[in-house]
């Protein structure tokens, strides 16, 4: 409350808005006019977050933050080494990734914890003053997004969410080109995903691991016994801290078809789809169908396929944008452009680096992408995705999911993207929380 209390006097006095307005007003106390940086979560992601942040120019890493003791000695090391490589320090570990939000010096927090800790955390972070790299989806649920955004325009501080491809040249160069006419005019997009998870079983309540402080790795998710198939990386699959696969994965390609279509908001929202391949705790579909109708007659489709890996186009995931003179087909790697004649008028397209299904997302893009926020923090250039932006893509995720849990189709604003005339579906737009976690702006 104090800190809050803090910000608010520096925006009534007409301070707080004309420092955000000065790249280098976040760099107060960086040596050299680097980007200092804080990562929240460890295990998988954030540790590639803090490798590549450890190796971007212009940026440090001053902390590493994990609730789980194991993970952020690993953490330690592995970020270290990395930074380390540069000449630099080793980062600092925290198991309360708070305490280093009191640290003037730092300039940004970098959220790679699971999904139910992505808003609460960027909120804290934005009143702290500090500008945040969030990892997708940035809220677990439609209205953490609004509250996301609300937060970002206050505090005046930069969000960017951690779609990477809009960082990718080659996507930005194909969806300039879909804009300029490249296959006529652009109506239908799908996007795919298809993986072969094993089941998680069916846990039993159990004494909570040594090192691992349960207490805030549930934070503001309501409370519940510690489970033994949950943590790390099963949360993805319960409804209480998770999103699903349509989120996990769905988000990035989404995110894509949206963009090259040029739409915000849908009209209507459908979703069919299941648990079918194994009889477990898995909370969401395996198996994944949602369509998405927007005005202007334009369509987006997304195919989860969480535990069958059949390929669309030889790949495991991607888009095809379609259009009245031909049809892209999109993925990390770049793009191939067709006619209505199925023939290849154009390709670019970079070998394959990473595995595109990997868990850490171990990826080319993401050294484009922090290269692009650190570069937005330092010099004021435009964010490739900012919260507002990446709000609306993962607002289609959370509809998606909505519509699988209702069964029904959803009819939806389009300047808004709230459900309209069903007051059992608005039932989802919010949660929840643990006494004294709600995420206020």
């Amino acid at each position: 409350m104090k800190r809050r209390k803090f910000i608010k006097t520096l925006s009534a006095t007409g301070f707080g808005l004309a420092a955000a307005r000065s790249p280098l007003f976040a760099l107060r106390g960086s040596p050299n006019e680097r980007v200092v940086v804080a990562i929240m979560g460890l295990n998988g992601r954030g540790s590639v977050l803090g490798k590549v942040f450890a190796q971007t120019p212009n940026a440090e890493v001053a902390y590493v933050c994990d609730v789980d003791a194991a993970v952020l000695a690993k953490g330690v090391s592995t970020v270290g080494a990395a930074q380390g490589g540069r000449g630099g320090h080793p980062p600092k570990g925290l198991g309360d990734f708070r305490r280093a939000l009191d640290d003037k010096a730092v300039d940004a927090l970098v959220i790679a914890a699971p999904d139910h800790w992505h808003t609460p955390a960027a909120i804290l972070a934005l009143a702290a003053g500090k500008h945040v790299y969030v990892e997708k989806p940035c809220g677990y649920n439609p209205r953490e997004g609004e509250l996301l955004v609300e937060a970002q325009r206050r505090y005046g501080r930069l969000v960017q969410m951690g779609t990477q491809r809009r960082s990718s040249p080659r996507a930005i160069e194909a969806v300039q080109a879909i804009r300029e006419g490249l296959i006529g005019r652009p109506y239908f997009a799908r996007a795919w995903y298809a993986n072969r998870r094993a089941a998680i079983g069916r846990g039993k309540t159990a004494p909570v691991p040594t090192g691992l402080d349960y207490e805030l790795w549930q934070g503001p998710a309501p409370r519940t016994p510690y489970r033994d198939n949950v943590i790390h990386y099963n949360w993805h699959w319960f409804r209480r801290w998770g999103t699903g696969e349509i989120c996990n994965n769905g988000t990035h390609e989404i995110d894509v078809c949206r963009w090259a279509l040029g739409v915000d908001y849908p009209v209507r929202v459908t979703s069919v789809g299941g648990r079918y391949h194994f009889e477990d705790d898995w909370e969401f579909p395996d198996t994944q169908e949602a369509g998405f109708e927007f005005a202007g007659q334009k369509v987006i489709v997304w195919q989860g396929l969480s535990c069958n890996p059949f390929a669309t186009q030889n790949r495991g995931r991607g888009t095809i944008i379609q259009g009245t003179a031909g049809s892209v087909v999109l993925d990390q790697d770049g793009y191939t452009v067709y006619d209505l004649a199925n023939k290849v008028v154009k390709e670019s397209v970079t070998p394959a680096s990473t595995d595109s299904l990997a868990i850490s997302g171990d990826d080319q893009l993401t050294a484009l992408h922090i290269a692009n926020f650190v570069a937005a923090i330092r010099a004021g250039e435009p964010l490739h995705q900012p919260i507002e932006e990446g709000a609306k893509s993962v607002l289609l995720c959370h509809l998606g999911n909505i519509a699988q849990w209702t069964g029904r189709a959803l009819r939806t604003n389009a300047q808004t993207g709230r459900i309209e005339g069903d007051a059992e579906a608005m039932g989802y737009w919010q949660r929840e929380y643990a006494p004294g976690w709600a995420p206020v702006v």
